[in-house]
């Protein structure tokens, strides 16, 4: 599993820069923050050979002349200087394109998405390190943010690690999931719809205002849940489906599909996070083994867009068999059959992970529990309802609308990622957020990739021989080698291959880089 967090940014005080061309300074900056751009990734180019964001998991593929232009994600995007002036920003070299991508040596990506800066994290294989790389990326986020501050001449970006800019704008929070892929598609979607639909109310960020533009008055669950038009679909940018049906596997096709999951927030609260992908890699094991709770909503898009304007959970929703139920009732359907999943099959054989089961199913039920009773009391673990109960004091103390200006501040304050400005960071600060993994483990994620998946190799290539990698990709590493008039390009197509325990010893026996691909492939052109 893994997550992708594009940011928020802004630039106070200049309109000069557009939004592109401001998020190529966030990558740049990184890159210059690591002192050493090859070895840390910044020479890296993605390897877009065997990207397909038009396969459709239903079993066709969409026209190319059809799709968004945000769909075609298989080329790399390019911001020139000649663009920039066109933006009223300052012209250079017009012929020099700026650098939109970095793999970092902690086996991530961070690239320009379209209009936001992209944080792609390694694979790992269970919901605890899920929390930990994401975690990461916000300090890779920071770290490059406070370069820029630095840097005479350009001009402050803030970042925020939210989802709509609350004018009818929204981006994305993705999460992905590695499933069989002999699994039915159409069991991923019945099995999956009516979790979504209700998932926001342990994992949704808070949002202040109702409707896309947040226009309407109030307070909702889920940042994201007003943008979703359809239940089933391919795009990501527009009419967003609560299923996306990508097919784009980054992997060994014929084995496995890549769940890719666009319904959720964008959290910094650790338990909201863990929740989100604890929770969804359990269901998505009850479906693989048939065990998945079997329920329809009458209106699974509307029904989304209830629950998240309903924060004191006492509305009733309409199933397809005409009965009435809340979304807590919808929770407690998937937890208990979740635990009859753990109990049948025993705990360490969930896609959970191993040893992780137990605890997710406890913490589950606790917040499920917490919420049915007073949903106020789960301040210091939800993110929704930690931001909701600082807004409510604020509101109290100032007597504030939900519609005064300032409220809308604290909204966009709490995402901040700056730990002197961010409100989240503030609680945390002071010990009202509870923590799932350690500060420590977060800053060592920043650099070192997790040793249980591909990302390991990945991450080791560019800390050794980032010079000599020109290239990379989930699912590929591509060397230069002086010796050699062809690029070699190693495959990593099985995520669970190219671990520490498979591949640490070629890294600690060879440090040159002849010798290690002389290692490494031995008439192979696959990572062990």
């Amino acid at each position: 599993m893994g997550a992708e967090t594009e940011y928020g940014i802004h630039a106070p005080g200049t309109e000069q820069f557009n939004a592109t061309w401001l998020s190529t300074q966030v990558v740049n900056a990184y890159s210059r923050e690591t002192s050493h751009r090859a070895s840390a990734g910044g020479e890296t180019r993605w390897d877009y050979t065997d990207e397909d964001p038009l396969a459709d998991a239903r079993g066709w593929s969409m026209p190319r002349a059809a799709a968004h232009p945000s769909q075609l994600t298989d080329v790399e995007q390019e911001l020139t200087a000649a663009q920039i002036a066109l933006e009223g920003g300052e012209s250079g070299d017009a012929t020099v394109p700026l650098m939109m991508n970095m793999v970092l040596g902690n086996g991530a990506r961070l690239y320009v998405d379209h209009a936001h800066p992209e944080y792609s994290s390694p694979e790992v294989t269970n919901p605890l390190d899920a929390v930990r790389w994401d975690a990461a990326g916000d300090l890779v986020a920071l770290a490059a943010v406070r370069r820029i501050a630095a840097t005479p001449g350009l001009p402050d970006i803030n970042l925020y690690k939210n989802n709509t800019d609350n004018k009818s704008v929204s981006y994305g929070s993705h999460e992905n999931y590695l499933m069989p892929r002999s699994v039915p598609f159409r069991n991923i979607v019945s099995g999956l719809t009516p979790f979504f639909v209700t998932r926001a109310i342990m994992c949704g960020a808070g949002r202040v205002g109702i409707g896309q533009d947040g226009s309407g008055l109030g307070f909702q669950i889920s940042q994201r849940a007003d943008f979703f038009e359809a239940e089933v679909g391919l795009e990501t940018t527009i009419r967003r489906p609560i299923i996306n049906t990508r097919d784009e596997p980054h992997a060994v096709a014929e084995k496995y599909r890549r769940l890719h999951v666009i319904v959720g927030d964008a959290n910094l609260s650790q338990v909201s996070n863990y929740l989100k992908f604890g929770t969804t890699a359990m269901v998505l094991d009850m479906i693989e083994h048939g065990s998945a709770p079997e329920l329809e909503f009458a209106d699974p898009v509307a029904t989304l867009r209830d629950i998240s304007h309903d924060w004191e959970l006492q509305g009733k929703h309409r199933l397809a068999d005409g009965t009435q139920v809340s979304a807590l009732d919808v929770q407690w359907r998937y937890l208990d059959a979740a635990k009859a999943h753990a109990a049948a099959r025993g705990s360490s054989h969930t896609n959970t992970g191993d040893g992780h089961t137990a605890a997710l199913l406890a913490k589950w039920e606790e917040v499920l529990t917490g919420l049915g009773r007073d949903p106020m009391s789960l301040a210091g673990q939800l993110e929704w309802v930690a931001k909701l109960n600082l807004l409510q004091q604020y509101r109290a103390r100032d007597s504030m609308a939900w519609d005064d200006p300032r409220i809308g501040l604290i909204d966009l304050q709490w995402s901040d990622i700056r730990p002197e400005k961010g409100l989240y960071y503030k609680l945390l600060q002071h010990g009202r957020m509870q923590r799932v993994v350690s500060d420590e483990s977060i800053a060592a994620a920043v650099h070192n990739p997790p040793a249980d998946t591909r990302a390991y190799f990945r991450g080791r290539c560019i800390q050794e021989f980032g010079a000599n990698v020109v290239g990379a990709s989930w699912d590929s590493v591509i060397f230069e080698l002086p010796t050699l008039r062809r690029l070699q390009r190693v495959s990593t197509k099985e995520p669970l291959r190219g671990t520490a325990e498979l591949t640490g010893r070629l890294f600690e026996e060879h440090h040159d880089l002849q010798g290690f691909m002389a290692a490494l492939l031995a008439g192979s052109a696959e990572v062990p």
